[in-house]
């Protein structure tokens, strides 16, 4: 999960988006949020129209333009909340009001030419707002804000009354610090937030992931996915079956060869299963130190045999070689395939109890000869 340097967001889209799906919640509420909080302060602005210009003036000059963002921005806020608006909805939303807004603003400006220094007090406070408050992607805050900035110094350098140079520059310079700051601290916002979650993240693997294989481990497996494939299996009806794996004499390859050669069997073993089995379907577990669990869903005796067969005749074949100068170790692995179709269920059949009978069968192709597979549906 690498962060770009320049914008503080993640440089892969699906690092960018696992982080935005993971806030979207808070996001759609501060948007809405920061949405109706600017309407109301946009609308209530009207005041000082009134008092400007007067009341008639007022109505024909800037009244539509506030009212317009008022209808836009409001607009956005109430689906804000009321809707489960995606990522991409969320960035067109703060994107078409803070521009529908900024286009406002400029109106209101040249409707009052002769306070340029209000003005440029209220563009800053938007510029602020545009950074830090209404979320969207820095690269389109930083579009908005400089391009609003340089429309605002030519309206009035160009078209409102004439003003010192020093006023101009003094603009200038104020415009130019306070979208430096904006950029510089939304930056360090998107990058404070995201080191976060890519911390939170590699927590949740550290609490779900076997180091060694990056399989899941034993406490993922009883904390969440046993309930979770069997609630589906019976919503669904479909069987499930569990293979328990062993390496065979795996004792002697540690105590022969070294812990070296074992971590590397392992591994093996382990990038084996996950090449083997369906990827976000299928589970692979990490059960004990040679043990490994695999639960299929929708997998029946006839398909979860077949599967169990070929990754052991795949192992036999392999050489495991933890050095690349290294001659390699042959060795084998056991397997126990317990299956269950939830299609028949009647609540008395669990997946404990299938890894339970999985067990059996594993200690009966141990029994048995090793390198071969013991396989039983439960009725």
């Amino acid at each position: 999960m690498h962060i770009h340097y320049l914008t503080g967001e993640f440089a892969r889209s699906a690092s960018e988006t696992a982080f935005l799906s993971s806030q979207i919640d808070r996001t759609r509420a501060m948007l809405g949020f920061t949405l109706v909080f600017c309407v109301a302060f946009f609308l209530s602005f009207f005041v000082t129209d009134i008092a400007v210009l007067g009341l008639d003036a007022a109505v024909r000059d800037t009244l539509p333009a506030r009212l317009l963002v008022a209808a836009v921005a409001g607009t956005w806020a109430w689906l804000a909340y009321r809707r489960p608006l995606s990522i991409r909805a969320m960035r067109l939303a703060a994107s078409l009001s803070e521009g529908i807004a900024l286009c406002c603003f400029m109106v209101v400006a040249l409707a009052r030419p002769h306070e340029v220094h209000w003005h440029a007090m209220s563009m800053l406070i938007m510029l602020v707002v545009i950074y830090l408050y209404i979320p969207n992607r820095l690269v389109y805050s930083t579009a908005l804000g400089t391009g609003a900035s340089l429309v605002f110094l030519a309206l009035v350098a160009f078209v409102l009354p004439p003003r010192p140079v020093s006023d101009l520059v003094t603009m200038g310079m104020l415009l130019v610090l306070i979208n430096t700051f904006g950029i510089l601290a939304a930056r360090r916002y998107n990058w404070v937030a995201r080191e976060q979650f890519r911390l939170q993240v590699t927590l949740k693997q550290l609490a779900q992931r076997d180091q060694l294989t990056c399989c899941y481990n034993r406490h993922y497996l009883h904390d969440h996915l046993l309930e979770h494939e069997l609630q589906s299996a019976r919503q669904r009806q479909h069987p499930v079956s569990v293979i328990l794996c062993d390496i065979d004499h795996f004792k002697r390859i540690n105590d022969t060869f070294g812990h070296h050669e074992g971590d590397a069997v392992i591994r093996t073993f382990a990038g084996l299963l996950h090449k083997m089995v369906r990827s976000g379907v299928d589970a692979v577990v990490r059960y004990g130190g040679e043990e490994f669990l695999l639960v299929l869903p929708g997998i029946d005796l006839a398909q979860g045999t077949s599967l169990a067969e070929s990754l052991r005749a795949a192992f036999a074949a392999n050489r495991v070689a933890p050095d690349a100068d290294g001659p390699g170790l042959q060795t084998t692995a056991s397997f126990g395939l317990a299956t269950y179709d939830f299609a028949r269920d009647d609540g008395r059949v669990t997946l404990p109890d299938l890894i339970l009978a999985a067990d059996k069968l594993l200690y009966a192709a141990k029994h048995n000869g090793r390198n071969r597979v013991e396989a039983i549906a439960m009725n």
